[in-house]
């Protein structure tokens, strides 16, 4: 097979069927489309005569291999990460558990004042002597807070 003698000739001559090879592999045009453009912007400040049509094809089916082996990888450590985050992913309210959807959702409904000590109670998991010292509040005041806090989230459950 004939070598191309420069980048742009052989991205107007061999791109689409590189493409349609890529994206037959990957399942996704735009994918494909990456792989290709991503393959020749490599290439063409260390193009050589060596660079033809077989060289092309094995190029484009090793980078759509390493996709595909990324995709797999990604997907593996985000179910990992997943699994090691859900701990963190709920915490306690007296003896109920409350999830990061529900402290997303009182969010809205509550001051920064009470949302401080929301974050300092359920998140950062300080005791109400801890957070006092912290915001510089009495305890007294720390456990008025939580108590909205408790109701707030009894009132979000019952218009669930």
């Amino acid at each position: 097979m004939e070598a191309v003698n420069n980048p742009q000739t052989a991205y107007r001559t061999h791109g689409p069927a590189l493409v349609r090879k890529a994206e037959r592999m990957l399942r996704s045009r735009e994918d494909a489309i990456d792989v290709v453009h991503a393959l020749f912007t490599e290439l063409i400040p260390r193009w050589s005569s060596a660079v033809d049509l077989p060289y092309l094809y094995k190029a484009t089916t090793n980078r759509c291999c390493n996709l595909l082996r990324d995709r797999g990888t990604r997907a593996r450590l985000l179910e990992r990460e997943q699994q090691l985050a859900a701990p963190v992913g709920r915490v306690r309210l007296d003896d109920e558990i409350v999830g990061l959807g529900l402290i997303a959702a009182l969010t809205e409904k509550l001051d920064e004042a009470h949302l401080q000590v929301l974050v300092a109670r359920f998140i950062d998991d300080m005791t109400q002597d801890e957070i006092a010292d912290h915001l510089g509040l009495s305890r007294k005041t720390i456990g008025k807070r939580l108590d909205h806090i408790r109701d707030t989230v009894t009132a979000l459950r019952e218009a669930a």
